[in-house]
């Protein structure tokens, strides 16, 4: 599962959109200052974070802050909801009606039974997306917000040693197709094809410590 990821404010290698968009990457820059590299973590009762997600508004890529994980009749949902199976989408693609990509420069996963950190991405100061499913959820607040779900697929080979699943990355060109695309099964099929191109790019490092610092390599 992804649990945490970083986004350094020095990322200087834009991988999100295939026309970049710099009013995005100045609010993307901007909130990874102001958050002082802070890793980012699953929204919930106590931590009340709202991490950028990068969603489609009239066609258009917009920033918007949102609640990492689903919020079921105000609160947070009592199921697992920060991450999305590919397959459960691949069976019930009506799971994709709402669509987003997450803006990071890496994630981080712990290998078992080595109790290792690793940081998993393609190298210091790039920014990419990791496909997210989205729905709208009343917060404890009572305000309404929108939520999303990382979706994990398959490690690939070189890099399923160190943890079964990753994020189902998205190529640059393929941006807009996941953020307005037919919600079909088809639309998941693509995507999965389109993340596996980016394949031999991905890397891990271990990380010194697990304090969750936000910064890649």
């Amino acid at each position: 599962m992804c649990a945490s990821y970083g986004l350094d404010p020095r990322f200087t290698d834009a991988e999100l959109l295939a026309e970049a968009d710099e009013a995005v990457l100045e609010g993307l820059r901007s909130w990874a200052e102001a958050n002082a590299g802070e890793t980012l973590r699953p929204t919930g009762k106590n931590l009340r974070n709202l991490n950028p997600l990068v969603t489609a508004s009239e066609g258009m890529p917009t920033l918007e802050p949102a609640w990492w994980g689903y919020l079921v009749d105000g609160a947070p949902a009592r199921f697992p909801s920060i991450n999305t199976r590919s397959e459960r989408l691949q069976d019930r693609p009506g799971g994709l009606r709402s669509r987003a990509i997450v803006p990071t420069t890496g994630w981080f996963e712990l290998q078992k039974p080595d109790r290792v950190w690793h940081e998993f991405g393609f190298g210091r100061g790039v920014l990419f997306g990791m496909a997210a499913v989205t729905q709208r959820g009343r917060t404890p607040d009572g305000e309404w917000t929108t939520c999303y779900s990382i979706v994990m697929r398959p490690a690939p080979p070189h890099l399923a040693a160190l943890h079964d699943r990753v994020p189902m990355l998205v190529p640059t060109g393929f941006a807009a197709d996941w953020l307005t695309g037919d919600p079909t099964r088809d639309l998941i099929d693509e995507a999965l094809l389109a993340a596996a191109s980016l394949d031999e790019r991905l890397m891990a490092e271990p990380r010194a410590d697990d304090r969750g610092d936000g910064m890649l390599f």
